[in-house]
């Protein structure tokens, strides 16, 4: 099997480099001080709080997930922000699947819960689960928590993903495990591939480009600008095993990293 340091652990790293984000002009600084922040925090509010009462009755998350394609919606309209949908066709090839997504930016939840069309499940950090409010929507709606606290933690975590996948819920998974500091793929967790291959369900690439220079880490002002979701061509686990994980989620990033590239080359 492979390492359990691998599967928790990004190795490696380097990609392209995006051109640094500029100040935000003082005008549009306003803008968000006093329209698009307010925005956001009165939806992620009013949605949060829907989702948690939904969660009283709801037990198989659809209510949940309807309302945060709302949420996601709603944030994005206040962003002046349209997300493209490119590869959609390729959706319907699959089931359930693990989506594995490049991070760039708070902003990729809500393009990811607002453009694919299926209800899904994320993999979310533990400590976000101890969060008030934030836990709770995260526990009622059925999301997957992943405990890095030790090795057997994080194996029994990733098993609850392939319980997700076998219930036949597809699973969403930020492989980077944070938000690129500078734009630039980072090293990836090859976790998202160990549940693919558990659960011999595809591995399907997606590529998130523009979210970054719409919001990135650390800065508190959006820059309105369209953001492109592209799914990539859905990479088979059949007859793989789990020490093919690291092979596999190398030719997952070399798939997400050309293809944004790509797209900043345009």
């Amino acid at each position: 099997m492979l390492g359990v340091d691998k599967i928790l652990n990004p190795e490696g790293g380097g990609a392209h480099k995006v051109a640094q984000v500029p100040p935000v002009p003082f005008a549009l600084r306003w803008l968000n001080y006093l329209v698009i922040v307010p925005l956001v925090a009165l939806a992620t509010i009013f949605f949060g709080t829907l989702s948690l009462v939904a969660g009283l009755w709801d037990k198989s998350g659809q209510q949940q997930h309807w309302i945060a394609r709302q949420w996601a919606r709603v944030l994005l309209m206040s962003a002046f922000t349209k997300v493209g949908l490119v590869g959609r066709e390729r959706l319907k090839e699959v089931g359930a699947a693990v989506y594995a997504c490049n991070h760039l930016s708070y902003y990729d939840t809500p393009a990811l819960f607002a453009k694919l069309p299926f209800q899904f499940r994320i993999i979310a950090k533990a400590p976000l689960f101890k969060i008030p409010f934030i836990g709770w929507y995260l526990t009622r709606s059925g999301q997957v928590s992943i405990d890095q606290s030790s090795a057997r933690a994080g194996i029994a975590s990733l098993m609850r993903g392939v319980k997700t996948i076998e219930h036949g819920l597809p699973l969403v998974v930020f492989p980077e495990g944070g938000r690129a500091a500078d734009g630039q793929l980072q090293a990836m967790m090859a976790g998202a591939a160990f549940i693919a291959i558990k659960a011999q369900v595809p591995l399907v690439p997606l590529t998130l480009v523009g979210t970054y220079e719409l919001l990135p880490i650390h800065v508190y002002a959006l820059r309105p600008r369209p953001v492109k979701l592209i799914v990539g061509e859905p990479i088979s686990t059949a007859g793989m095993t789990t020490k093919d994980a690291e092979a596999l989620t190398e030719r997952m990033k070399q798939v997400i990293h050309a293809t944004y590239v790509a797209e900043h080359r345009d």
